[in-house]
């Protein structure tokens, strides 16, 4: 039953996509991207102002805990609340605000250029790479691509401008469509143990791929994750879950080239099919959380930008909650060491 749960299409010719023709006309690119760019800052402007914390102690905003005045330290530092609860002026410590860096690890492999709904899987991941990347860089943070499932790894950027963002996503755009199987050293585990082994510093790491990728990619992001902050984006086709009842279809693994006939009036196959789905999604969705990375997951026939305005509130509630907790704890601590 894996045969019939894996990466396949109907074995027909499909439509040739713009990116597939070759290079863009300029102008069209150029009109995608402006358009990308005004959604994504009409609609999620702001909500990841904010979102890292800086690794080391110095001027900021996050409280980091106190310590007792000392000469030349900046009066205005002093917590009198604390100062007044012990015997000595007590300073207040922040946590720094730093400049973030951001890496975007995208598939581009045979299994991406495939779609039922309103779009590919590769144009949803290009949309979503693309709005991740105006909002880091508009704020002046560092923001570098790494081209997963060619012949070998594409790195574009870092950028922290907008004219070199634009750029980034301009190399991106022409990114042929893929048909044929990835190289071995070019595939998804080779890209995250290339970014791994460039030892980036402290940042966010950003994976967008449908993970129907058959190596071993969990231990790779479980290792970005030890140092760097890390979300996967799954990005999923309704086909992939329900099978249609049209008769029968013969499917093509789009990497492997492998075909399957099936007869899909048959309740029974569509039902095991579409089990052997859920599960297959289950345990994609418990390797990434095990590899101790967020998860989110596009769709090809919805608004990806809704889903990830959802995901990015979503996250700045349960941090703004966590910080919370924290300060609670550091409080209680300062008095306890006073009493």
């Amino acid at each position: 039953m894996t045969d019939e749960v894996r990466r396949a299409s109907a074995n027909q010719e499909p439509e040739p996509a713009v990116r597939g023709e070759g290079v863009a006309p300029v102008a069209r690119k150029a009109a995608e991207l402006r358009r990308l760019e005004l959604l994504v800052t009409r609609r999620l402007d702001g909500l990841l102002r904010g979102e890292f914390l800086g690794r080391q102690s110095g001027p900021g905003s996050e409280v980091a805990g106190a310590r007792s005045y000392e000469a030349g330290d900046d009066s205005r530092w002093i917590d009198w609340n604390l100062t007044a609860r012990s015997i000595t002026p007590q300073v207040r410590t922040t946590e720094a605000d730093r400049e973030l860096q951001t890496w975007t690890v995208i598939d581009r492999s045979a299994s991406m250029s495939f779609g039922t709904g309103e779009r590919e899987k590769s144009e949803v991941a290009f949309a979503a790479a693309a709005a991740f990347g105006f909002l880091t860089a508009r704020h002046g943070n560092r923001f570098g691509l790494l081209v997963a499932g060619g012949d070998t790894i594409l790195r574009l950027g870092p950028s922290s401008t907008r004219p070199e963002l634009l750029a980034t996503l301009s190399k991106l755009y022409d990114v042929p469509r893929r048909t044929t199987r990835s190289e071995p050293d070019a595939d998804l585990v080779a890209t995250l143990q290339s970014l791994e082994r460039a030892r980036p510093r402290r940042g966010q790491v950003i994976v967008i791929s449908d993970f129907l990728d058959e190596t071993q990619w969990q231990p790779a992001i479980a290792r970005l994750a030890h140092a760097h902050q890390v979300l996967c984006v799954q990005v999923v086709d309704p086909r992939e879950f329900a099978l249609p009842a049209a008769g029968m279809l013969t499917l093509v693994d789009t990497e492997s080239g492998r075909n399957l006939n099936v007869q899909s009036n048959s309740v029974s196959l569509r039902a095991r099919y579409a089990e052997a789905a859920g599960v297959r999604h289950e345990r994609i969705a418990r390797q990434i959380r095990d590899a101790g990375s967020e998860h989110l997951v596009l769709t090809t026939n919805s608004d990806w930008l809704i889903e990830i305005v959802r995901f990015v509130a979503s996250r700045r509630t349960l941090r703004r909650h966590t910080s919370l907790q924290q300060q609670q704890r550091v409080r209680a601590t300062r008095l306890r060491s006073v009493q």
